[in-house]
């Protein structure tokens, strides 16, 4: 039987030209992220399991679920990173000195062994930043800050922003005497999605027709009110809320928004587009430090380029992405061709080099959308101009040296 190669399912090729506009959107968040101040970190996609499991980070949630699992040859518990979030636990362990705040973000791989849909594959790209050691409402906006500049540079602006707090909703919970916490929270965050008749009959396990009622009643009120009946996490989600006005950011209170059941402690945000969400965040100031047997505070938020791609389809399609800027077509003057490409490169103008057949070059160019041609000839060499064609237009013109490097920079 012959095998017939194929993808694992939930698992992608990117070829041009989806892979050049992923390409696109790491820059634009690596550029946001440097203006931020943001250094980039390098984390292993193995780790041990014990560094992943329930275990160590409070009862299991889906994301460790989900974990893919492996072996070695030593026969080690090992899995791949399905976040960058609690490697930081780790990293903070083996570098108890690193300056605070620490500010970092990074870009890479991540793998889930979870069901598949628009946007979410099981090898995914998360870009992320962290504020480690700064306990302040700024660093939890500095993080919703720059995903807004990125998504703004990528034209995605029909979004909203929604905050709630953990604190608050622990102290809602507790103050209509529900002891069921984490599942009573499961069921909130199943609103949206199945409805809040479903979700009253399902909290029926867990507490009386009174409690629910006045559980969701409470949840009705805005943070005003938590404010002043002085629930614990209200001011944190008031000074969220101002703050991000002054960042030019319009933060939306959802106290059924839930988000990282087991690691968030503070403000917890969302940004969705109606009812699905493309990126979020969160407070998560007990994990960090659970192996120097102390709490450091930290803050982060992150996104796919997957959910991006799939959530955002026609904002994507729109992005203009850099092409080869021109394809020099030698005709049979092979080594001037090579010290012009080399010339070109010296000073970034992107080139690929020909020594087919003129028409076979064109062809080429046409198919990856090369915009400029460039001849060169034995013409070319005795007038010292060269000869460089629009592909788009067509037109054509005769240009010395520097005036072919003058004008494919600035196109």
């Amino acid at each position: 039987m012959i095998y017939e190669p194929e993808t694992v399912k939930g698992f992608e090729d990117y070829l041009p030209p989806a892979s050049q506009k992923r390409d696109k959107i790491k820059e634009i968040a690596k550029k946001y992220f440097k203006l931020y101040g943001f250094l980039p970190v390098e984390t292993p996609l193995i780790e041990f399991d014990e560094l992943m499991r329930s275990d160590n980070i409070g009862e299991e949630d889906e994301a460790v679920r989900d974990r893919f699992r492996l072996r070695d040859r030593a026969n080690r518990n090992l899995g791949l990173r399905y976040e960058f979030t609690f490697q930081l636990a780790r990293i903070f362990k083996q570098n108890p000195n690193l300056k605070l705040p620490f500010k970092k973000y990074q870009i890479g791989n991540n793998f889930r062994d979870e069901p598949i849909r628009t946007g979410r594959t099981r090898q995914f790209t998360q870009c992320d930043v962290d504020i480690i050691g700064d306990p302040s409402v700024n660093a939890d906006v500095e993080c919703v800050s720059v995903v807004f500049d990125i998504l703004k540079e990528l034209n995605i602006t029909n979004i909203e922003l929604q905050v709630n707090n953990r604190k608050l909703i622990d102290e809602i919970i507790k103050s209509v005497q529900i002891t069921e916490k984490q599942s009573v929270l499961r069921e909130i965050d199943k609103i949206e999605k199945i409805g809040e008749d479903e979700v009253k009959a399902n909290l029926k396990k867990y507490a009386d027709s009174n409690q629910i009622l006045s559980l969701l009643k409470l949840m009705e009120k805005d943070v005003p009110f938590f404010k002043e009946n002085m629930f614990s996490g209200a001011d944190e989600l008031t000074d969220l809320i101002k703050k991000c006005k002054e960042y030019g950011i319009k933060a939306r209170f959802n106290p059924r928004l839930m988000r990282g059941f087991n690691y968030y402690t503070g403000n917890i945000f969302e940004v969705s587009i109606g009812k699905t969400a493309i990126l979020g965040g969160g407070r998560y100031d007990k994990l960090v430090g659970k192996y120097l047997n102390k709490e450091i505070p930290a803050v982060g938020i992150s996104f796919s380029i997957e959910g991006l791609m799939g959530l955002c389809e026609k904002e994507i399609n729109e992005l203009k992405v850099e092409t080869t800027k021109a394809i020099l077509i030698s005709i049979d003057e092979d080594k001037e061709t090579i010290r012009l490409s080399k010339l070109l490169r010296k000073n970034n103008i992107s080139c690929n080099v020909s020594f087919d057949k003129v028409g076979k070059a064109l062809e080429y160019a046409n198919s990856y959308q090369i915009p400029f041609a460039i001849f060169i000839g034995k013409d070319e060499i005795t007038k010292k101009k060269y000869k460089i064609k629009n592909m788009q237009s067509g037109e054509e013109s005769f240009l010395a040296e520097k005036s072919l490097i003058s004008k494919l920079k600035k196109t």
